[in-house]
């Protein structure tokens, strides 16, 4: 087996052997457009690939502008040949060190997946000549799934019954949801994210982000926009994504007022109609909390609100730091820190 970077004339092969839509050719280059470095790879036996990966580049501010911070996002486990390539990577692009979150899960509650993943992640870590370490998680360690291949009585049969309720309830109150993919939908997608990210006091993508991701995967039919209207007045919009045989829910907003017509609820419930329109077989819903929530955690709210549509329950194997230069790697985590604490900071204003 090998290793090496991809020609733009291999996207379908690429896209063929990738999962996820973070790792798709159409997401990679919508980083690109949004100014970061982006490089592909692909994995081969004689000239089969039967592996793909993609990576981005993110420099430093000051004072650590010499150095870089790779990532690699929802990639499946990882061999001793790719691990090894990524150090290499890892030495020639000054990289400090190179962040990695596998597409690998299991259902939270089975006994024998949890072993699974506590026995995979020991393993990954004694990688030869590699410094593999638990870091900092960007996605969450856990999440949703929604089997959307069930009929839509199914569906609603294994919903929790308050969840149920909320969809008739906003069907009756007069909540009207479209998919409005054009550039009003997305100016009115874009203002109530944000003002519910400033609301709710997280740091959040900017513009350019966002309409860097709308408008490259729009235009090969992999995103659309759901937005929920009450008396004519726009109250919940939520950005879809659709790669191979998934739907993706990673962002969305709802403003306070009309709260108690619970517009998301019935969001939600069209875009799982989207999704089986689409022929789609999971719903993703990009986050949970983990088995044992914190009611006055920020973000429970939204943990219940999902776990209401009957999804399973999974754990990811985790987040891990590929180190390339443990010195810098320790100053790198101090400043981080404090750069944490700033951003939250300002996210409430």
């Amino acid at each position: 087996m090998f290793v090496r970077e991809l020609f733009p004339n291999e996207k379908d092969r690429y896209n063929s052997v990738v999962k996820h839509v973070v790792q798709s050719w159409q997401w990679g280059d919508a980083k690109e457009a949004t100014g970061k470095k982006v490089f592909k790879y692909g994995s081969f036996d004689n000239t089969t690939m039967n592996d793909g990966f993609e990576l981005s580049l993110h420099p430093l501010p000051s004072p650590l502008q010499m150095w870089n911070i790779g990532y690699l996002p929802k990639c499946t486990l990882p061999t001793t040949e790719i691990l090894q390539s990524l150090h290499q990577f890892g030495q020639k692009h000054n990289c400090i060190f190179i962040k990695v979150e596998p597409n690998v899960f299991g259902p939270v509650a089975d006994p024998s997946v949890q072993e699974y993943l506590a026995q995979t992640r020991e393993n990954i870590k004694k990688t030869p000549g590699i410094k593999l370490i638990d870091g900092k998680e960007l996605f969450t360690k856990y999440n949703f799934l929604l089997d959307i291949t069930k009929s839509e009585d199914e569906l609603l049969k294994n919903m929790h019954e308050k969840t149920r309720y909320n969809i008739g309830l906003a069907q009756r109150k007069g909540v009207q949801v479209a998919e409005k993919n054009d550039e009003e939908g997305f100016k009115i997608y874009l203002k109530i994210y944000f003002e519910t990210t400033k609301r709710q006091g997280y740091y959040g993508h900017d513009e350019a982000y966002h309409r860097h991701i709308w408008e490259t995967l729009k235009s090969q039919d992999m995103a659309r926009i759901l937005i929920a209207y009450y008396e004519n007045e726009p109250i919940t919009a939520w950005m879809l994504l659709n790669f191979h045989d998934t739907l993706y829910y990673p962002y969305g907003g709802s403003r306070t007022k009309f709260r108690n017509v619970m517009a998301s609820n019935l969001v939600a419930w069209h875009a799982i109609q989207i999704g089986k329109r689409l022929n789609l077989a999971m719903f993703d819903m990009w986050g949970a909390m983990g088995p044992t929530p914190d009611e006055t955690d920020p973000w429970f709210g939204f943990h219940k609100f999902k776990s209401g549509y009957g999804p399973q329950h999974i754990e990811y194997l985790g987040t891990f730091d590929l180190i390339i230069n443990p010195q810098m790697y320790q100053i790198y985590n101090t400043l981080d820190k404090w750069r944490s604490r700033y951003l939250k900071f300002r996210a409430k204003f």
